[in-house]
């Protein structure tokens, strides 16, 4: 086997999680993979290790959602993983609903401490997901292309999920203030509305050029061919504030900006929302040797595209933190032929990164025999499945 990477995860335990009453499991190699039926429960296991990272998991559940179902309600659930981390030793997360506690309310401990801030799990675990939902990115609106984004740049930048958070959060003040006003018939504190728009400009502006600096740096790498047989995709950021950083200098931005949304009052306040700024950014994708958007591409190739930005995204991870992120691929082999299934398996092979594969037929992970730990799912439980060997 290719040496492990600087993150490994070498053990989950889940309590009371959907499908899961109870279960440990161990794993011991740099690729898994997981067959079983649809319903057994592949995609729950894959969120249970979505949520050892800070944000809601591949889902975006309610965490009451994310409970088993008893006869007297959701359960308190719990999830917690053993991390094997190459020059800091191992470390311990553990995620859940507190016993007595509201069902709602997630808590977080790092080797037993309780954690603060999600922040903290960011500095220590990056994780990436493609699932079978976002097949739709490409036809589904710019927002959940924008959240897409978020979270590549997330993974590098921990910072960057408070800054999206800061801006959203004073871009619903302005708004609720704006909506008073229009409801109401008199003014609001123009100092106050200043206020907000400035706590916008500084935090949309810090947010966009995260974005625009990860882009770039993903074309940069698609570029050059990191994704081996898969196509090169051509990655475009459409976010006048993201533009403007190309002419101007972020000061300069802002002022642009904090200008805008005074002029814009009124008629903000009579759409009901904020209509220009970073969070109306979209990302658009391009077939790099086709010169085809995304949305034009078949099913397979599009499948191909996002496969290309994620494992390009994990070299970058690698690069810059000191650690590859774990890649969750939920029926990633689904629309993929032959020879880009294997290629898939070939870069995730090369890649130093764990990566976590579901898939509902086992024959398709047999050019993973010697590479990879398997597991076959049945109702509540993982049993090791002995076709797929670790060499």
């Amino acid at each position: 086997m290719t040496a492990p990477p600087a993150l490994l995860l070498t053990r989950l335990m889940l309590r009371d999680f959907r499908s899961y009453p109870a279960l440990t499991v161990s794993f011991g190699s740099r690729i898994v993979a997981v067959s079983g039926d649809n319903g057994v429960g592949k995609t729950n296991l894959l969120e249970a290790i979505s949520l050892l990272g800070p944000g809601r998991g591949l889902r975006g559940a309610r965490m009451a959602d994310c409970a088993r179902q008893a006869g007297q309600g959701p359960m308190p659930w719990a999830v917690a993983g053993r991390f094997d981390s190459l020059g800091n030793g191992p470390f311990d997360i553990g995620t859940g609903t507190p016993e007595g506690g509201p069902i709602e309310r997630r808590t977080f401990r790092l080797d037993g401490t309780p954690v603060r801030s999600q922040a903290e799990l960011a500095e220590r675990v990056a994780l990436v997901w493609l699932t079978p939902q976002m097949d739709r990115l490409f036809q589904d609106g710019a927002g959940d292309r924008r959240r897409f984004l978020d979270r590549l740049v997330w993974a590098l930048e921990p910072h960057h999920a408070r800054e999206v958070a800061a801006y959203e959060n004073a871009m619903a003040q302005r708004n609720r203030l704006l909506a008073q006003e229009r409801r109401e018939g008199r003014g609001v504190d123009p100092a106050w509305l200043a206020g907000l728009e400035d706590a916008m400009a500084r935090h949309g502006v810090a947010a966009a050029a995260a974005r625009r600096g990860l882009v770039g740096r993903l074309n940069a790498a698609l570029l050059g061919g990191i994704t081996g047989a898969f196509p090169a995709a051509r990655l475009d950021l459409q976010c006048s504030a993201a533009a403007a950083l190309d002419a101007a200098p972020a000061l300069t931005v802002e002022d642009g900006l904090r200008a805008g949304w005074a002029a814009s009052r009124g008629r903000d306040a009579a759409a009901g929302a904020t209509l220009e700024g970073p969070h109306r950014a979209d990302l658009l994708f391009t077939h790099g040797s086709k010169g085809l958007p995304a949305a034009l591409c078949s099913t397979g190739e599009q499948k191909a595209l996002l496969i290309a930005v994620v494992l390009a995204h994990a070299g970058l991870i690698a690069a810059a933190r000191g650690f590859a992120p774990l890649l969750l691929l939920d029926e990633v082999a689904a629309h993929l032929d032959a020879r880009r299934r294997e290629a898939l398996f070939g870069a995730l092979a090369a890649l130093p990164a764990q990566a976590f594969l579901t898939g509902t037929d086992a024959a398709i992970f047999a050019p993973l025999r010697g590479m990879a730990q398997g597991f076959r799912a049945l109702p509540g439980v993982l049993v090791p499945d002995n076709d797929l060997p670790v060499s």
